[in-house]
């Protein structure tokens, strides 16, 4: 496929941060990643089946990053670049999960951070974002990276019995969108609020 009018590959790279370096995803993190995954992580997307994972992860459309804390380089947990569509210039950031004692804390601001850069930097114009309506604190920061919510598709997705969630139900799933002219601004911002 066609990239569109200044496009790069995204990668895979190694993108470091001050506290966290999100590395392309490497079949033997498979073992560091089953042991950080708990059913609670996994109560708004469906918990990975990580026999099969590996395999499905090799898609021109997807580059999945493994997000290992460098004070311990422990694994704290996954995210991806889905969709990938250069010739359209867009792409969204996506499947992300950390353990716990992660959430709440900087890790998530630095991996938007390096995650939206690299995409900008690559030449795309658009970089979505989605979460479960029901997940309040996923919304609430998407919203506090600067992201635009474009709107909720209700009734969009069964998510099966199982985990956290208990019973099954059909996921409202939220898209958000940082475009690449509001970039410069919500950069800034996430460069105080990691400095703060």
């Amino acid at each position: 496929m066609m990239a569109g009018p200044g496009v790069t590959s995204l990668g895979p790279r190694l993108l470091r941060g001050r506290t966290i370096v999100l590395e392309p995803f490497q079949p033997d993190h498979l073992a560091d990643l089953r042991r950080a995954a708990t059913d609670e992580t996994f109560r708004y997307f469906p918990t990975p089946d990580f026999e099969s994972w590996s395999a499905g992860l090799q898609s021109p459309a997807r580059l999945p990053f493994t997000v290992r804390r460098i004070s311990d380089g422990t694994v704290i947990g996954s995210t991806s670049y889905l969709d990938i569509a250069p010739a359209h210039a867009r792409v969204e950031i996506g499947s992300t999960w950390y353990v716990a004692e992660a959430r709440g804390t900087a890790v998530n601001p630095e991996a938007k951070l390096l995650l939206l850069g690299n995409a900008f930097d690559a030449g795309y114009n658009c970089v979505a974002l989605r979460t479960d309506s029901r997940n309040a604190q996923s919304r609430a920061a998407i919203l506090k990276l600067g992201a635009k919510q474009d709107g909720i598709l209700r009734g969009h997705v069964w998510m099966p019995p199982g985990g956290a969630r208990n019973e099954g139900y059909f996921r409202d799933p939220v898209f958000f969108s940082i475009l690449a002219g509001e970039w410069p601004a919500l950069k800034a911002g996430l460069e105080q609020r990691l400095r703060d």
